[in-house]
């Protein structure tokens, strides 16, 4: 984007943040909101009516100004001997969302997101763009190794909605919240899909959803690429490896880089579907049920179920929760292995400490117990991965999120333990600090040495601090520290060990 277009664009954002200033002085809540999780809440809605032209002109404009700051730093940045190098990153962006009202069920809604790192001297130059860890987010790093800018703008959202009664459709590019997929805006841009989903609450006490996606961006893409595919017939094609990484696939740091278009083009297997569907029960009192499952075919599948049950303590709640995921291999393990770094084989499997090369046949045990009382929030939690195959979810939906996942770690390998523990405090419920709330939280993550070879990270400690203040409603500004302490990997380097710290400003209007 030029000057002058950037030019124009602020013009324009500053104009409805006027407007949308007006709409909110005549509404006891701001239009949307930002929960602790990143998602976002709205609140106000455009309503139904009775033409096309109503349609447009009584539909909604939500707005949203960010910046993101990075600092990662490496306790060994030896690059020859780690391959680390400290790095940062900055973004600056934002973007609007426009909703249609409702005219006889139907309404549509398009988002257009852009962002930008215009200061050189809060970002990695160009050629060290692979180097930047949590900070990639803030810009396209395939694009910039390619010469191209740091900035970009990209139609996250477009689609189409019918509602009739208590069921939804929805076609198009969407964000699709669940225990598989997430938005995870916490950079610039969510992680969104294109495809179809249906949504009904038809039976009492219970939300039915079903999803059909057939391509999927991620927060660093400006295109929408195949759901798991890792890189495109370009990267592996080319010789000029300096600037092709496989950065325009499936590039999620959770992929699975043996399900490759390499590996995955010989059995025309480079256009896949993800399938999800998921049931959340709350017929009996306090008690959750929820269960998801998720395929994509032809390569692997997942079951999950999940149950919560909250007990009332005489002023305090205690909820124990238990989550179990059983991953099957449909055909994927063959082509691409056992472990995510896509080295893992039939015929190495037992030097990369793998039981079976060649199959994703696993599963996933979680456990925690949640205390809470008005403003406070402790919890403790447990996971452990099979020692067989490690899980495949590059979707930003984590699959231990909620129980024993800290910021910015990736424990589902398998044969992982995991014990995590969290405090919350909410100081303005408090009536202490209006707008500021706390968290901290502490993992022991306890990783399979055996399988260092194949990838997997040492034994690691990590505390993770979020720091957040809500000014006025509508401004946002959010502080984000992690330390991580790991051990030496048994070839005796020491390369898992840093400090991580993010800055993050939101303005919603």
């Amino acid at each position: 984007m030029n000057k002058k277009n950037m030019i124009k664009l602020a013009v324009s954002t500053a104009s409805v943040c006027l407007l949308a200033s007006s709409v909110q002085a005549t509404e006891n809540k701001p239009k949307r909101q930002l929960k602790n999780n990143m998602m976002i809440q709205t609140n106000l809605s455009p309503k139904s009516v009775d033409s096309i032209t109503e349609m447009f002109t009584e539909g909604m404009l939500y707005g949203r100004l960010r910046s993101n700051t990075f600092k990662w730093d490496w306790k060994n940045d030896d690059v020859a001997a780690t391959g680390n190098k400290d790095n940062k990153a900055f973004g600056l962006g934002g973007s609007l969302i426009y909703k249609t009202a409702s005219l006889s069920g139907v309404s549509a809604m398009a988002g257009l997101y852009y962002t930008t790192s215009p200061f050189s001297g809060l970002r990695m130059d160009d050629a060290d763009v692979g180097k930047v860890k949590a900070g990639k987010d803030t810009y396209s790093r395939y694009q910039v190794a390619n010469g191209g800018a740091w900035s970009y703008a990209v139609l996250a959202e477009a689609a189409l909605q019918y509602k009739m009664a208590d069921t939804t459709f929805l076609a198009g590019r969407q964000i699709f919240e669940s225990f598989l997929t997430k938005s995870n805006d916490t950079k610039m841009i969510p992680n969104t899909f294109e495809g179809y989903t249906l949504t009904t609450k038809a039976v009492p006490n219970t939300r039915i959803r079903g999803a059909y996606f057939t391509a999927q961006k991620l927060r660093d893409h400006t295109t929408f690429h195949d759901v798991i595919t890792y890189g495109t017939s370009v990267d592996a094609n080319s010789s000029a490896s300096t600037n092709f990484r496989n950065w325009d696939g499936n590039d999620d740091s959770g992929v699975h880089k043996g399900l490759s278009y390499k590996n995955l083009a010989p059995v025309g297997k480079t256009n896949n579907a993800l399938i999800i569907a998921d049931i959340r029960n709350t017929s009996l009192e306090n008690l959750q049920v929820d269960v998801t499952y998720g395929s994509v075919p032809g390569l692997f599948s997942s079951l999950t179920g999940e149950v919560n049950y909250k007990i009332a303590m005489g002023g305090f709640s205690l909820t124990p929760g238990v989550r179990y995921m059983k991953q099957m291999d449909n055909g994927g393990g063959a082509i691409g292995g056992a472990g995510l770094s896509g080295t893992i084989n039939a015929t190495n499997a037992s030097a990369m400490g793998y039981t079976d090369g060649d199959s994703l046949d696993t599963s996933l045990a979680m456990a925690r117990l949640v205390l809470k009382k008005g403003p406070l929030k402790l919890q403790v939690g447990y996971s452990a991965v099979a020692d067989e195959a490690d899980i495949v979810t590059p979707w930003r939906g984590f699959p231990t999120g909620g129980y024993t996942r800290a910021m910015a770690q990736y424990n589902w390998r398998a044969n992982t333990k995991t014990s995590a523990a969290e405090i919350y405090y909410d100081f303005d419920k408090a009536g202490m600090i209006s707008g500021f709330n706390a968290l901290a939280r502490y993992a022991m993550q306890n990783f399979d040495e055996a399988k260092q070879a194949g990838g997997v990270q040492a034994d690691s400690n990590i505390l993770h601090v979020d720091l957040r203040k809500n000014f006025a409603k509508t401004l946002y500004a959010i502080v984000r520290i992690g330390l991580v302490d790991a051990d030496t990997r048994l070839n005796g380097t020491e390369k898992d060990s840093y400090n991580e710290y993010r800055f993050e400003l939101n303005y919603l209007f």
